[in-house]
C-alpha cells in the first residue's frame, strides 16, 4: 500500500488507513475525510475480486502511468485482443509489451521506479473504469515458465498477423478501485484494420501535431532529420523486398 498518515492525523486515522500522506492532509484541509474514509472503506481493495477480474479480462485498452526516480512522470496507453491483460490470479497482473516507437519511456521508468497506476476504462459496454495501483517488473518471455504462466496465456497475445509481445510486465496489485461512471462518455466501437507493431510512418499518424521542423535544444543546429516521406518509401520498399523472398 501507499505511505500511511501524517503525524498530524488522529491516532484513530492513523490506524493502517490507505492513501498518501499528502491525500490525508487534504481531506483534513477540505472537510472531505468522511467521504474519503467510506471510499477507503467501501471500495478499496488490496486485491482483484472477481468481479474486477472478470471486468479486466474483457478489456482491449488501458493507460498506465509510471515516473522515474526522480519522480517525473509519463502516462501511456495500451491495447490489445480483448482480455490482453491477463490476471494470473488475485493479486497479479501480467500484460504483453508489442514492439512500439523504441523510446521504451514506461519500461524505462518501471527500470528505475517499479510502481505504477494501471486505468482501465469500459466506453462500450458496463461504462465503468478500474484502477489498478502496484509494483511492476520486466518480464521477458524465457522467464514466463519461471512464473508457471500458461502456454495459452502466450499464445492469445499473438497478433493476427503473427506479432509477439517483446517481452511482458507483471504487476503486484496493492491497490485496486472503481473509477465511477459519471463522467465516461458512451463510445460506439467502429472497425478498423490495426497494423500492429508497423514502422509506417503513415499507419502511425505521420506528422498529425506538425512537431517535425520544430527546433529541440537537443538537436544540433543543421543537423540532419529523417524526412517522414523518405522513411516510409524506405519501409515500403522494405516490405516488397520482405514479400518477393518469401
Amino acid at each position: 500500500m501507499r505511505s500511511q498518515s501524517p503525524d498530524q492525523a488522529s491516532p484513530a486515522d492513523t490506524a493502517a488507513r490507505p492513501g498518501s500522506a499528502g491525500e490525508h492532509l487534504l481531506q483534513a484541509r477540505h472537510g472531505s475525510q468522511d467521504r474519503a474514509r467510506t471510499f477507503y472503506d467501501r471500495q478499496l481493495l488490496d486485491h482483484l475480486n472477481e468481479r474486477m477480474r472478470e471486468f479486466v479480462g474483457h478489456q482491449s485498452m488501458m493507460f498506465i502511468a509510471t515516473a522515474d526516480r526522480t519522480g517525473a512522470c509519463d502516462c501511456s496507453f495500451r491495447a490489445g485482443p480483448p482480455g490482453f491483460v491477463h490476471v494470473l490470479n488475485q493479486h497479479t497482473l501480467l500484460y504483453p509489451e508489442y514492439r512500439g516507437n523504441g523510446v521504451n519511456a514506461s519500461l524505462g521508468n518501471i527500470s528505475e521506479n517499479p510502481q505504477v497506476g494501471l486505468v482501465f476504462i469500459d466506453f462500450f459496454r458496463d461504462i465503468i473504469g478500474l484502477h489498478v495501483n502496484g509494483r511492476a517488473a520486466m518480464v521477458e518471455p524465457a522467464e514466463l515458465r519461471d512464473l508457471d504462466v500458461p502456454p495459452a496465456v502466450h499464445d492469445a497475445a499473438a497478433m493476427p498477423n503473427g506479432l509477439r509481445p517483446e517481452r511482458w510486465v507483471q504487476v503486484e496489485v496493492e491497490e485496486a478501485y472503481i473509477h465511477c461512471s459519471k463522467h465516461i462518455p458512451v463510445l460506439e466501437a467502429k472497425d478498423k484494420h490495426i497494423h500492429w507493431g508497423t514502422d509506417d510512418a503513415r499507419r502511425k499518424g505521420g506528422d498529425f501535431f506538425e512537431a517535425r521542423q520544430a527546433p529541440r535544444p537537443w538537436v544540433a543546429a543543421g543537423e540532419t532529420v529523417v524526412d517522414l516521406r523518405e522513411q516510409t518509401a524506405q519501409i515500403d520498399l522494405r516490405d516488397r523486398r520482405d514479400r518477393r523472398d518469401r
